[in-house]
């Protein structure tokens, strides 16, 4: 099982620090307007002004705004690393309940906080409602690389599955959580919690 190549949607990476700046800026647009009109009613010309950019800044980076949807999807991603990253510094080496409960958490906090992550998260659900393979095998091939180490485990394939099925998993039942409650119904997270244990202790104890 090889992992999935990262996407990447810029039609130019920002080299000077002037323009990264800017590309954080329209993706920060982006990412504020998702959540305030949507995906179809989003449009270049307005993050560009919400960024305070030229629109051909805008094009310099992206394409269309499915690009620039990707591109936050990207970003959150990385983020999402960054974060569990810092949660595993915290916990024991090799405690991987600890570090199943920071990725969970994790995704919980970015679900709930991070603008536009409703709407792309990493980037399988433009068009709203679409749930495509390929971005979960993404998110399970970065936190087995990431974990692996951590857990004192071989990155190799049965890893790589066991990951994959229990972010798939997580993936659908997140989604009904929050289908309940707007923040997550804390009754369905706790089962969610349970179920990834009991799935993950077959191979991890």
């Amino acid at each position: 099982m090889k992992p999935v190549p990262q996407a990447t949607s810029l039609r130019r990476a920002p080299v000077q620090r002037r323009s990264a700046e800017r590309l954080t800026r329209i993706l920060d647009a982006c990412a504020g307007l998702l959540d305030e009109v949507g995906y179809d009613a989003l449009t270049t010309r307005a993050v560009a002004e919400r960024a305070g950019v030229p629109i051909g800044s805008v094009y310099r980076f992206f394409g269309n705004k499915r690009q620039m949807a990707d591109a936050l999807a990207q970003r959150n991603l990385e983020r999402y690393a960054e974060r569990v990253t810092e949660r595993l510094r915290e916990a024991g080496r090799g405690d991987w309940r600890a570090a199943m409960d920071a990725v969970l958490d994790e995704y919980l906090a970015m679900k709930r906080t991070a603008p536009g992550f409703s709407l792309v998260d990493f980037g399988n659900q433009i068009p709203v409602g679409a749930r495509h393979a390929e971005p979960n095998h993404r998110v399970a091939d970065r936190l087995t690389d990431l974990l692996a180490d951590y857990l004192v485990r071989t990155p190799d394939d049965d890893l790589r599955r066991t990951f994959l099925i229990a972010v798939e998993t997580a993936d659908t039942l997140v989604q009904l959580a929050f289908r309940v409650d707007p923040q997550g119904d804390p009754r369905v997270i706790d089962e969610i919690r349970e179920l990834l244990r009991a799935y993950l202790a077959r191979t991890l104890d």
